[in-house]
């Protein structure tokens, strides 16, 4: 059975998020991922992990202004000092955490965009990857990117799992993994098993919700229960990140994975 992390950023939102730790701790959670653990000092989150046996297993680069619409820096032209400075904003988190994942979101294509400003768009990702690739290599940390359907963060750039696993080639360093958020593939694509299969090689991360809703993953169109066994099947040996929102409290709604882990 899979390793799975609760988010922090979508689920235990009964609670703060400093409170967040001891709450998943709590429930029987050994590791967890956020979007952003910015409001907390790099120290501040390691002391909560250390505190509550916890393992920090992901969190995203800084996105840029996020109240103002940005959803991510990578593949935007002219911002690149602004995206290498994320990588340095979340190193020192990254390095006093343990946490050994880091996703960086491409950003939004602008509505009036031409074809040769997507050219320019790809070239500025293409660059920016390799970058912060190589910046976080000498540290033994994976840099990752994610498809995210069109539907939830409409404009983002990456879509679809085969054009992650075409950059990944394309960037071509040893530590850049695609993040597969099966909640986000289902919406694009489905064919789930098939693409695990496919892809395995190159994935670095999974996260689930139930679709639709982004809910609980007991619900929905997926088949969760196949899919963790075939992962196993498969070798994989991430985690699986529960990145949904509850129905209800969070607590109350895992007994999904009290199923999970008892089979």
């Amino acid at each position: 059975m899979p390793r799975f992390a609760a988010n922090l950023t979508l689920m235990y939102t009964e609670h703060r998020f400093p409170d967040r730790f001891a709450a998943a701790a709590a429930d029987g959670f050994d590791a967890v991922e956020c979007l952003f653990p910015y409001e907390l000092s790099a120290d501040d989150l390691a002391q909560r992990l250390r505190h509550h046996g916890l393992r920090l297993v992901l969190f995203n680069l800084p996105a840029g202004d996020w109240e103002a619409g940005d959803r991510g820096l990578a593949a935007l032209p002219g911002r690149e000092a602004e995206f290498a400075s994320s990588i340095a904003t979340a190193l020192p988190y990254a390095l006093a955490s343990g946490c050994r994942q880091l996703h960086a979101l491409a950003g939004l294509t602008p509505q009036s965009a031409t074809e040769a400003d997507r050219l320019a768009m790809h070239r500025t990702y293409v660059g920016n990857l390799r970058h912060a690739a190589r910046t976080l290599a000498p540290h033994d940390i994976t840099l990752l990117i994610e498809p995210i359907n069109s539907q939830s963060m409409p404009g983002y750039w990456l879509n679809l799992q085969q054009q992650a696993h075409d950059l990944m080639a394309e960037v071509d360093e040893p530590n850049l993994r695609v993040q597969m958020d099966l909640f986000h593939c289902q919406i694009m694509e489905g064919n789930l098993a098939s693409r695990l299969r496919r892809h395995i090689d190159g994935i670095g991360h999974i996260q689930i919700a139930g679709v639709p809703g982004r809910h609980e993953p007991d619900i929905g169109e997926i088949n969760y229960p196949f899919l963790f066994d075939l992962l196993d099947e498969l070798g994989y040996a991430g985690h699986v990140g529960c990145e949904y929102q509850p129905r209800a409290g969070t607590t109350a709604g895992l007994g999904w994975w009290h199923r999970a882990r008892a089979r």
